[in-house]
């Protein structure tokens, strides 16, 4: 199954791309995404903890399982004022 994956901020600086296909045998859950995107950029492992995670425009837990063709979005925590 092939999920199409979208970087922001820190996550795209780190990876080098804004954008990534990651290819799995079955549907993942949010945290074995999170694991296999830190394999394929091991510089995002900084942020992998702190991860804010949406699949299809929902954010989702770690526990939560990604369907087939999902586009997920990635984005480190953002603080300002």
């Amino acid at each position: 199954m092939s999920v199409s994956v979208l970087l922001f901020a820190r996550a795209s600086d780190l990876a080098g791309t804004s954008s990534t296909e990651l290819e799995f045998d079955e549907n993942p859950t949010v945290a074995e995404f999170k694991l296999a995107l830190t394999q394929q950029f091991p510089q995002l492992e900084v942020l992998s903890k702190q991860l804010l995670v949406a699949v299809n425009n929902n954010y989702v837990q770690d526990g939560d399982a990604i369907p087939d063709n999902a586009e997920v979005a990635c984005f480190p925590p953002v603080s300002g004022g």
